[in-house]
C-alpha cells in the first residue's frame, strides 16, 4: 500500500493529512496516526467522490479529494 502525505488550507492554517491508497481509487485518511475514515473517488467523474466514517466537513474532505487527485495525476478533463 502506497502512502503519501499532504497539507490543506484550512482558513489560515495549514493541515496535514496521510493517505493510504487502498486501491480501486480508496483511500484512507489519518491525520496525527488516528485514522479519520476512508474516501473513494470516481474515475469517471471527478468531482464525485463517498467516504466513509469520515468526521471531516465538506470544504475540508473535497480540498483532499482535489490534493489525492493532484498527487495522483488525474486529468480533470478526462
Amino acid at each position: 500500500m502506497e502512502q503519501f502525505r499532504i497539507e490543506i488550507a484550512d482558513g489560515t492554517q495549514g493541515q496535514f493529512f496521510e493517505i493510504t491508497n487502498l486501491g480501486n481509487t480508496r483511500y484512507q485518511i489519518f491525520k496525527d496516526g488516528e485514522s479519520l475514515g476512508t474516501i473513494q473517488l470516481d474515475e469517471q467523474d471527478h468531482a464525485h467522490c463517498e467516504s466513509q466514517g469520515c468526521e471531516l466537513d465538506l470544504p475540508i474532505l473535497n480540498s483532499i479529494r482535489a490534493a489525492i487527485q493532484n498527487y495522483e495525476d488525474w486529468n480533470p478533463r478526462a
